[in-house]
């Protein structure tokens, strides 16, 4: 589960890292009371921050500095309600419904701090750059020594020595070692108890006047610890989330929308991988990740269903299923129950291996409808790619 900016912001600040004063503006008039109480703060500047999920909004418009009243209102105008497009929100952009406006920050040096999942040593890898502002995958691919890292040990967790090994690495001041130990600690606490899957302060920044600020956060929730974190779960913005998306997660389904034509249905995430794999392999491109889960329910299948059709790219339907826990004879009388429930006029595609398989092929075959199922995934693959393509 992805979070605004500035609710990333609000939760640094209870673990005390520092952030720059700012609120959140829904409406001119809110950014324009925000502003105003930020200048008679004293404060020389003013940050106007599109608020939505996705990195470049500088680069995209969607960050502006103003040192007066007037400007800021005029950027707010022009940045609220615009539709924000980035390298990260594709061309139709993303329409601004929120606002930051934060105070400025005179900044000396901009730098990177970042906490994620490292899966090949199955530890938390904290990480630090002298490259802050840059996107950290351009870092990492055009210089891999610009990131310092830190393995956690999961047993006594994130060390001061370690806080203090990636400071002085930094060449941060003497001065600032030791709030920049207080930072990373900070840091390293609100990732462990948010459940986080990844926390970016990017950048990282010192100031003229010897401090350390968090000038932008990014935090990513694992969705599958937030029955432990209803408050985390109330920062969701459906409206920032693709429809069929979230749609799909109200009946426990596991859907991403993708670009092709091809929508797939499939138990298993490492199945649905290698289906999308196998799709591209024969030609074709899959229209969505959909991994329906093991212990899969009628209700559940139509939905699925329901969903793949909602897209309108789509134009075959390609059903993987291994049965295990979810017998392929049960598999197969939910799909032809939603099919027939739903009037599916489109190509459907199945392979079908597992649990009861036979006895799941013979289902489709006394059903009455034209299912097609391949022996192979290759086979099955080739005959969704044919039929996306207007084939037999």
């Amino acid at each position: 589960m992805k979070i605004h900016e500035y609710q990333a912001k609000e939760i640094l600040r209870k673990y005390g890292v520092p952030v720059p004063a700012g609120e959140m503006a829904t409406t001119l008039e809110e950014a324009d009371t925000a502003a105003k109480a930020l200048f008679s703060a004293g404060n020389a500047a003013v940050v106007v921050k599109a608020q939505i999920h996705a990195g470049g909004r500088g680069k995209g418009g969607g960050v502006k500095v103003v040192k007066t009243l007037e400007d800021a209102n005029a950027r707010a105008k022009d940045i609220l309600g615009m539709q924000l497009i980035t390298h990260q929100t594709g061309a139709a952009g993303q329409k601004v419904q929120r606002l930051l406006v934060e105070a400025g920050s005179a900044i000396e040096r901009e730098l990177y701090l970042g906490l994620v999942l490292d899966r090949a040593t199955a530890k938390i890898v904290f990480m630090a750059s002298k490259s802050g502002g840059m996107e950290i995958e351009e870092v990492a691919r055009e210089n891999p020594d610009a990131i310092f890292k830190e393995y956690i040990n999961p047993a006594i967790g994130f060390q001061p020595y370690q806080a203090r090994k990636l400071a002085f690495k930094l060449g941060l001041k003497a001065t600032q070692i030791n709030e920049a130990v207080k930072f990373m600690m900070g840091l390293y606490k609100a990732f462990i108890d948010t459940d986080s899957t990844l926390m970016e302060i990017n950048p990282f920044i010192t100031t003229k006047d010897d401090k350390l600020m968090a000038l932008d956060c990014k935090i990513n929730f694992d969705d599958n610890a937030m029955f432990r974190h209803k408050d985390l779960k109330e920062l969701r913005d459906l409206s920032e989330e693709d429809p069929l998306e979230v749609e799909a997660s109200k009946f426990a389904l596991n859907y991403i929308k993708l670009d092709g034509n091809i929508a797939c249905m499939v138990n298993g995430a490492g199945l649905a991988m290698a289906t999308m794999d196998i799709i591209e392999y024969a030609g074709g491109q899959a229209a969505n990740f959909l991994d329906v889960g093991g212990g899969a329910n009628q209700e559940q299948i139509e939905n699925a269903f329901g969903i793949l059709l909602s897209d309108p790219n789509v134009k075959a339907i390609f059903i993987n299923i291994f049965g295990g826990i979810l017998r392929v004879d049960v598999l197969a009388t939910a799909v032809v129950a939603a099919a027939k429930k739903l009037n599916v006029q489109l190509p459907i595609i199945l392979r079908l291996e597992g649990t009861n398989v036979e006895e799941g092929r013979q289902i489709l075959k006394d059903s009455g409808l034209k299912f097609e199922v391949g022996a192979t995934m290759k086979e099955a693959a080739d005959l969704a790619v044919a039929a996306a393509k207007g084939g037999k």
